[in-house]
């Protein structure tokens, strides 16, 4: 009985140090790509252009079932040369129903007006084609990444409860498992010291 005790303790620890050795990680990454990002946030507004990379949450459902509501897209801000018939790409509507939002839809039709190009867009869940052309003034980027349900992740995350179990739960979990090992040691200071021998 002693042994499998052991033994669960042992995997008890070992999983417990994955765990953080990867909290660590994730915690590194996503800051790494906070301050790229805010950096590259910060160029772009000195030159008054569009970010080189942006995300944004999908709340309709006029893209299904490619993009779902909930769905996350990351978007590349990309030359207008770039952009061609069948690309997703995220624009900033003109339309007076839709003013000053920002729409995920596909490129139907591109065509030339007075000079400039404009895109022709359509939801892949929508009937019909959307009342405004696009101005390539207007488009954000091109989609080059979906994250599925990241969405009701964020909302959970921004929530009280959400924030109390992703932040709150697992430092106090990391606090009381601190807190043993140093009991531990201090019931047991003889173990200590052969420990650091060892080492």
């Amino acid at each position: 009985m002693k042994k499998i005790f052991e033994e669960l303790k042992w995997l008890f620890n070992y999983m417990t140090n994955i765990i953080m050795y990867a909290i660590i990680v994730i915690f590194v990454l996503v800051g790494i790509v906070l301050v790229a990002y805010f950096v590259d946030s910060k160029r772009s507004m000195a030159n008054r252009e569009i970010p080189l990379y942006g995300a944004y949450v999908i709340l309709t459902g006029s893209m299904e079932p490619i993009i779902k509501p909930g769905d996350a897209v990351v978007i590349r801000r990309v030359p207008e040369d770039e952009i061609a018939v069948g690309d997703v790409v995220t624009y900033r509507s003109t339309d007076s129903s839709y003013y000053g939002i920002l729409i995920t839809h596909r490129v139907v039709n591109i065509q030339e007006e007075n000079g400039n190009k404009v895109y022709v867009m359509k939801g892949d869940h929508n009937p019909t084609v959307d009342r405004s052309s696009v101005l390539s003034s207007q488009v954000y980027g091109k989609v080059v990444m979906r994250i599925p349900k990241i969405g009701y992740l964020k909302s959970f995350l921004a929530s009280s409860y959400g924030w109390i179990i992703a932040v709150v739960v697992p430092s106090l979990g990391i606090i009381i498992y601190d807190v043993m090992k140093l009991v531990k040691k201090i019931g047991n200071p003889d173990k200590g010291k052969v420990m650091e021998i060892e080492k």
